[in-house]
């Protein structure tokens, strides 16, 4: 690599002096880091095709059934009316996430990012296969397409990732429909789902256009997170670095004076966003370990230490002690501790069932004879995979409240909900003022009580500076 094409702290290695597109063809390393992440990584991917296809309690192990308004996660069902948990469950995830970053850097990015994964060990590895590697990638770019290699060798490299895009596509929406239903939808014309049609269509084509093109400029000009860890971490952060007081100054191994690092770039072919680590952190640096694992190779064939660019800190590659405990990590563990109690709270609130009581349509009271009546509807729905029985009643400091409907107990199937009248009536004459009674439901086999508080409405009131509210 010439000095013309070495990267800088002044521009993207992606981009040419003209803006145009420098697409990167990055080396894949051999090293105990290569192989500890394609594991992990096929680990993940195995993880993510699985889950639909696992069983927990009747239903997948991750099941956002949006069609039912039901969600499955790992044998626990929760209604839409549970959706407010999500915040508690998103808010608890980045809060470990932004301790994780506080001590190990962006070991999220290089090893853990669905982006980072596909890309790295799926899209990439097809391109190798298939085109060989980088540089029989680069011959085929000189190559003019009238060429009869380059069209069959970039043809069935861009039919494969389509395949896979649309395979990674439909994996994604079993999340939302179910593995049969998906499969149902797969068998059937277009027409009868165009909107689930439509969606793996444009899925699919983000997804090709993202791995076969955009590539590092979604973790570059898109992810957000390569800017946040200017302040998530500190110098004590382990990231991935160079032993400058090691390996400068640089030069040929047979030259007297100089440091370890021969200046082979190799470091720089390997980088996925086209990068020189020796130059220091980088927001661009997504803390792969591809540079390292080629620069242990290197120091293995000189029989030199390997290290010369490793995990460390800041201040251990400046010769200074790191500092695992600072207050930094206390305030990050301190909310990730609080979001995880706080979610662990939420969850830990989510009954088996889920009541609702609304009045009627119409005019908010009813007046017959010397009774009042208020109309209801109760909606119930059974959380559960199992059969269940309800019961209602009311409570009330009015003595002569009574109720018309739910005189027998309700069963309610698995999943499913109903919604049933409920009729109150008072006596006019003891009618002063808009009171609140209690609508009870009992779970009679959980011995679980479910309660709402309800306004009965009367005609008019004796005080007249009592405001009457109406509440539906």
């Amino acid at each position: 690599m010439s000095a013309k094409n070495t990267p800088n702290l002044d521009s993207v290695a992606s981009l040419k002096a003209d803006g145009s597109r420098n697409f990167l063809r990055p080396s894949m390393p051999k090293g105990r880091f290569a192989t500890a992440r394609r594991l992990s990584a096929y680990v993940l991917i195995g993880i993510y095709i699985l889950l639909p296809w696992i069983q927990i309690n009747g239903h997948p192990a991750i099941f956002f059934d949006l069609f039912h308004r039901r969600f499955h996660l790992f044998g626990w069902t929760f209604a839409a009316q549970d959706l407010f948990l999500a915040f508690f469950l998103v808010s608890g995830l980045g809060f470990i996430l932004f301790f994780v970053t506080s001590i190990f850097g962006r070991i999220w990015c290089g090893w853990t990012c669905p982006h980072t994964v596909f890309l790295e060990h799926v899209y990439r590895r097809i391109e190798r296969l298939i085109e060989g590697p980088v540089g029989e990638q680069k011959r085929l770019d000189r190559m003019s397409w009238s060429e009869s290699e380059k069209q069959f060798k970039r043809g069935l490299k861009h039919v494969l990732f389509a395949l896979i895009s649309v395979i990674i596509s439909h994996l994604f929406v079993a999340y939302f429909i179910s593995i049969p239903e998906l499969y149902q939808w797969m068998t059937h014309s277009p027409t009868e789902h165009w909107s689930g049609f439509v969606f793996i269509f444009v899925m699919s084509g983000l997804l090709y256009f993202n791995f076969a093109w955009f590539r590092e400029q979604l973790c570059l000009a898109i992810c957000p997170y390569g800017r946040l860890q200017s302040a998530l971490i500190d110098d004590d952060s382990i990231v991935i670095g160079y032993d400058e007081i090691r390996g400068e100054p640089r030069g040929r191994p047979s030259k007297e004076g100089v440091g370890d690092c021969i200046d082979c770039k190799q470091c720089i072919s390997v980088c996925p966003t086209g990068i020189d680590i020796r130059q220091g952190l980088q927001m661009e640096c997504v803390g792969c370990s591809n540079c390292i694992d080629a620069c242990d190779d290197v120091m293995s064939k000189l029989k030199r230490p390997s290290g010369l660019i490793r995990y460390d800190s800041m201040n251990g590659f400046k010769g200074k002690k790191r500092r695992i405990l600072r207050p930094r990590v206390f305030v990050y563990f301190f909310f990730m501790l609080l979001g995880l109690t706080v979610m662990s709270y939420a969850f830990s609130m989510v009954k088996p069932a889920y009541m609702l009581v609304t009045r009627m349509r119409g005019a908010p009271f009813y007046q017959k004879d010397d009774l009042l009546r208020n109309q209801y509807n109760v909606r119930i729905i059974n959380k559960t995979t199992e059969e269940q029985t309800f019961a209602l009643r009311i409570e009330s400091d009015q003595k002569d409240l009574e109720k018309r409907g739910f005189e027998t107990p309700v069963i309610v199937k698995p999943m499913e909900e109903t919604m049933l009248p409920l009729i109150v009536l008072k006596n006019l004459e003891s009618f002063d003022a808009p009171f609140k009674f209690r609508v009870i439901l009992s779970l009679q086999e959980e011995e679980l009580e479910l309660s709402r508080e309800i306004h009965f409405l009367g005609p008019q009131l004796k005080d007249p500076n009592q405001e009457l509210k109406f509440e539906r």
